[in-house]
C-alpha cells in the first residue's frame, strides 16, 4: 500500500495542478511506448496511473488524508469499528451460528447505506432490499489533447502533397492532407496525445498554408501574373508557364494585352466533392527600358497617336 503523494513526488499539500503536472512528467517517462520490454518501468507506469486516479479523485484523497483508506483505495477499517462485543454493535455470528449484522442495542437497525457508498461506489438498500448498482469502477480520465500547428507550403495544399510532423514524443507521421485543406483547417490524430490513465489523448493539428512568392489562392483558383514581351504580346505564340504541378505551355493570343487572363482548367485547389479549381493567368506586357530600337519605332508608328482612354471619357 504506497503512498499515493510518494509515488508521485508531491507533498500532501499539493494542488490539483502540481498533481497533474507531476503525473503527466512520470508518464511521458514511464510510458510503455517509451520502454518496451522494460517490466520494471511498465509496473511503475501502473503505480504512477493508479496514484494519479486515486489523489485527483476529491472524495478518495480526502478520505486517504483521513486514513480511511490506503494508498490502493482499500479501506483500513472495512466498516469503520471493531470486532469485539459492546453496546456500538459489530459484525458477530447470528442466530445459529451464521454470520450477520448485530443491529445494536435493543435490536434498532443501523443504516449501513454510507458505508456501502464507501466500499462499493453505490448506495446500498433499494426496493428489493439489494444493492444498487455501483460496484464497477468510474470512467478513467484519458490525457490532455496537444495542439500543433503545421506549415505547409502553398503547392503542397494545392497538390495534397503527404506532410511530415514531429510529435512531441519525438515520432514522426506522415500526415495526408485533406481536399478543401486551407489555414485553420485542423486534423485530429486520435491517441497521439498526453498519456492517461484513461489512455492517451489526441493530437490536434492546425494547418497554415504558407504564402508564396508569386502565387495567391482565390477560392479554390491560383491565381499568378505572367510577364510577355512586347514580340509575344502582338504576334502571339506559345510560352511556357509555372503551375503548383510544374510548367506548361500556354496559348498567348495575337495582340494580347496588359490584364487579359487566361484560364488553365484543374490547376487549383482540390475541392472536397472530388473536383478541382483551376489557375488563372494574367498576362503582364513587361516592356524593356531604355531600348533605342523601341523608341524609334514607336516614334514612328502610326498608332502612337491613338487614345486608348477615350473610351473612359477622359
Amino acid at each position: 500500500m504506497a503512498d499515493p503523494y510518494a509515488t508521485l513526488g508531491v507533498a500532501r499539500g499539493a494542488t490539483e495542478a502540481d498533481i497533474k503536472k507531476a503525473y503527466r512528467k512520470l508518464a511521458k517517462e514511464l510510458h510503455p511506448d517509451r520502454n518496451k520490454d522494460n517490466k520494471a518501468a511498465s509496473d511503475r507506469f501502473t503505480k504512477v496511473t493508479q496514484a494519479y486516479d486515486l489523489l485527483t479523485d476529491k472524495d478518495k484523497r480526502a478520505r486517504f488524508d483521513r486514513g480511511e483508506i490506503d494508498g490502493d483505495g482499500n479501506p483500513t477499517s472495512p466498516f469503520g469499528f471493531g470486532t469485539g462485543g459492546g453496546g456500538a454493535g459489530g459484525f458477530r455470528p447470528g442466530p445459529g451460528g451464521r454470520g450477520g449484522f448485530d443491529m445494536g442495542p435493543e435490536g434498532q437497525g443501523g443504516d449501513f447505506s454510507d458505508i456501502f457508498e464507501g466500499l462499493f461506489g453505490g448506495r446500498a438498500g433499494g426496493a428489493g432490499g439489494g444493492f444498487a448498482s455501483g460496484f464497477g469502477r468510474r470512467a478513467q480520465p484519458k490525457g490532455g489533447n496537444v495542439a500543433y500547428r503545421l506549415k505547409v507550403p502553398f503547392e503542397d495544399a494545392a497538390t495534397l502533397s503527404p506532410q511530415r510532423i514531429t510529435l512531441a514524443d519525438g515520432k514522426t507521421i506522415d500526415l495526408k492532407l485533406p481536399a478543401g485543406v486551407d489555414t485553420g483547417t485542423q486534423m485530429r490524430l486520435s491517441g497521439k496525445g498526453d498519456p492517461g490513465p484513461g489512455g492517451a489523448g489526441d493530437a490536434i493539428v492546425t494547418v497554415e498554408v504558407q504564402p508564396h512568392r508569386f502565387y495567391t489562392r482565390d477560392g479554390d483558383d491560383v491565381r499568378v501574373d505572367l510577364p510577355i514581351n512586347l514580340a509575344e504580346a502582338v504576334l502571339g505564340g506559345k510560352v511556357r508557364v509555372p503551375t503548383v504541378e510544374g510548367a506548361v505551355m500556354l496559348s498567348v493570343p495575337k495582340g494580347a494585352t496588359s490584364g487579359k487572363t487566361l484560364r488553365l482548367k484543374g490547376r487549383g485547389f482540390h475541392r472536397k466533392d472530388g473536383t478541382r479549381g483551376d489557375q488563372l493567368v494574367t498576362l503582364m506586357i513587361d516592356l524593356p527600358t531604355d531600348d533605342a530600337d523601341l523608341t524609334r519605332f514607336v516614334e514612328g508608328w502610326s498608332g502612337a497617336n491613338t487614345d486608348p482612354r477615350a473610351k473612359l471619357g477622359v
